[in-house]
């Protein structure tokens, strides 16, 4: 099953508990807004590509940016939209895009007009609510085959925050409190853990994690900044090239999601010196009771 629908299912779940019992501060209609217009961008980008639409990516998007973006002005979400689905189109290395589309939307955004905000504390700190994020965001990555990059970012992520307080003297519940944040286990599972544009190897995938863990800490305790998750992600989503470089491994692909991975078969060669057929001929010439005898294990 296509994890992408456990995601589409989350994030709309999520969006209709805090419109009708959180009270987030976003209307139906900002939110139809949101929705309509990076489903029309995403129809508009893979027309002119010649392929199918690809309404479940955008349907993603448009539900994260429901839950953080916060603007007053339509336009504005209307353009942050379009710049969302765009970014997937237009910044690209050898066919992968580089950012991830909700938090490439939202810091561009920011920098583009002092009229848009993300709203990180919106959440409430329920323990329930908090646990419920976390359990089907597990469900999420690990049918995304990406739970290694989330866990590693928050590993280092928690160890910097109780690290700082350890070593400033801070009582356990000040970084127990900004770990309780309804925005940090969205980032967690559902944006830094996007398959699509995190590193293509396990190893990368866990530096990736700890440099955008130590970028966030450090734009929040040194430069004083908000957003630091937003802002260390797309900095350091542009690293992820020369990563992939460094620590080669195969590019992921949705369809592919939850199966086995393909394996290569080779051409064996007989003892009389002549070439074996592949196994997929062989399957489809004999069947398996051929392949086994050639095993020799019938």
């Amino acid at each position: 099953m296509d994890p992408r629908l456990y995601q589409i299912a989350t994030l709309a779940s999520l969006l209709v508990y805090g419109m009708g019992w959180l009270e987030f501060d976003i209307t139906v209609a900002r939110a139809a807004l949101l929705l309509t217009t990076v489903l029309a961008a995403q129809a508009a980008g893979d027309r002119f590509e010649g392929r199918a639409a690809n309404w479940k990516s955008a349907l993603i998007s448009g539900l994260s940016l429901c839950l953080l973006l916060r603007t007053n002005d339509a336009a504005l979400a209307l353009l942050a939209g379009v710049v969302t689905i765009a970014s997937k189109f237009v910044i690209r290395f050898r066919g992968k895009h580089i950012f991830n589309p909700t938090n490439g939307g939202l810091v561009a955004m920011l920098l583009l007009s002092d009229r848009v905000w993300v709203s990180p504390g919106q959440w409430g700190s329920v323990a329930l609510f908090a646990l419920l994020m976390v359990s089907v965001g597990g469900l999420v990555v690990n049918r995304a085959s990406r739970s290694d990059v989330t866990f590693a970012f928050i590993t280092c992520y928690c160890a910097l925050i109780f690290g700082r307080s350890l070593y400033l003297g801070e009582p356990l519940t000040i970084p127990v409190h900004r770990l309780q944040s309804g925005a940090l286990l969205l980032f967690t599972f559902f944006m830094i853990s996007d398959p699509k544009t995190t590193p293509n190897s396990r190893a990368g995938r866990v530096v990736f994690a700890a440099l955008v863990a130590f970028g966030a800490w450090y734009v929040q305790f040194r430069l004083f900044r908000t957003n630091g998750l937003l802002w260390s992600l797309a900095l350091w989503s542009a690293a992820v090239p020369l990563i992939d470089r460094l620590l080669p491994g195969r590019r992921y692909a949705w369809m592919t999601a939850g199966r086995e991975p393909q394996r290569e078969h080779r051409n064996e060669t007989n003892r009389d010196g002549t070439r074996a057929r592949s196994a997929d001929r062989l399957v489809g010439a004999g069947g398996p009771w051929l392949l086994r005898l050639l095993r020799r294990q019938g």
